[in-house]
């Protein structure tokens, strides 16, 4: 008697899956960049000190998106490839 419920649920499942990996992947990378462009607004308004600081930390934030986008783009292609092999 749940065999109908379970398949409309597993076919909601496997339509969705795609969007909302997605707006993750969208997300991961809108924040770093959005953190970046936050930081870098600052810049003007402090001092040497401060300014010098700054920069490090955005080199450092820098280095951190680049190996975010480097493991989402790993996980984004293991994800694809068991998806694909889930529909297919």
């Amino acid at each position: 008697a749940l065999i109908p419920s379970i398949v409309l649920i597993e076919t909601i499942s496997n339509v969705i899956r795609p969007g909302t990996l997605s707006v993750r992947l969208a997300a991961n990378i809108i924040a770093g960049h959005l953190l970046l462009t936050l930081l870098g607004n600052t810049g003007p308004s402090l001092s040497t000190t401060l300014l010098s600081l700054l920069i490090l930390a955005q080199i450092l934030l820098l280095v951190l998106e680049s190996a975010v986008a480097i493991i989402q783009s790993y996980v984004f292609a293991v994800l694809r490839t068991l998806y694909a092999r889930e529909v297919v």
